[in-house]
């Protein structure tokens, strides 16, 4: 079944994975952007597991996104970029922006938004939401009020919203502004994750 919101980047539902095999079971589930974000790992390896990552969504609806590894997604020809902000410090924007990779960054509060924005990104991320336990970070939880606030400094940027997030704080969040929601442990440490995945996507096409 196509999923109707294809026109929009990031889509509504936009899990973020750790592994090839959680881009290819959500690849089949229909899932049209999804984040591949595997951490520490060398340019070879890096290439590689993009490599494989765009090997499996080729052919279906799905966008991947790469997360950090710039280099890798230029030489793997992705076509869509996520940075952090220590990221975003190191890396080439021009060779990323001739490679014609669409930018995602991520931003905790109002300095790294000013510096997100100054690079000109296809979509801002907010985060985090709420308490996570995935990471520590060194920001306290934002709260859904703020994604109001951050939505009209960002205007037409998609605005998506990260951290902490559950099925159930979808309608208020997208409500409050956002554009995109970013979810990782709702699904990867989910009893039953496509059951979930269906869940977010039967929302995500009624909003749409």
């Amino acid at each position: 079944m196509p999923y109707p919101d294809r026109h929009a980047y990031p889509d509504r539902f936009y899990p973020v994975v750790d592994s090839v095999a959680w881009v290819a079971r959500l690849a089949r589930l229909g899932v049209g952007t999804i984040q591949l974000r595997a951490k520490n790992l060398n340019h070879a390896d890096a290439l590689a597991i993009v490599r494989e990552a765009l090997a499996v969504t080729k052919g279906t609806g799905t966008r991947l996104v790469v997360n950090d590894y710039w280099r890798a997604a230029i030489e793997a020809k992705a076509q869509h970029l996520h940075l952090g902000q220590e990221d975003l410090a190191d890396a080439d924007l021009k060779a990323i922006r001739a490679a014609g990779l669409s930018l995602g960054i991520s931003t905790h509060d109002d300095e790294e938004l000013a510096t997100a924005l100054a690079a000109k990104p296809d979509y801002v991320a907010l985060g985090p939401i709420f308490f996570t336990t995935l990471k520590s970070m060194r920001f306290a939880p934002q709260g859904v009020p703020k994604i109001t606030e951050w939505k009209k400094r960002v205007g037409s940027i998609p605005l998506v919203a990260i951290g902490g997030i559950k099925f159930e704080h979808a309608a208020d969040i997208f409500a409050a502004g956002a554009d995109s929601i970013a979810v990782v442990s709702d699904v990867t440490q989910n009893a039953d994750p496509d059951a979930r995945v269906r869940q977010w996507l039967g929302a995500s096409a009624k909003a749409a």
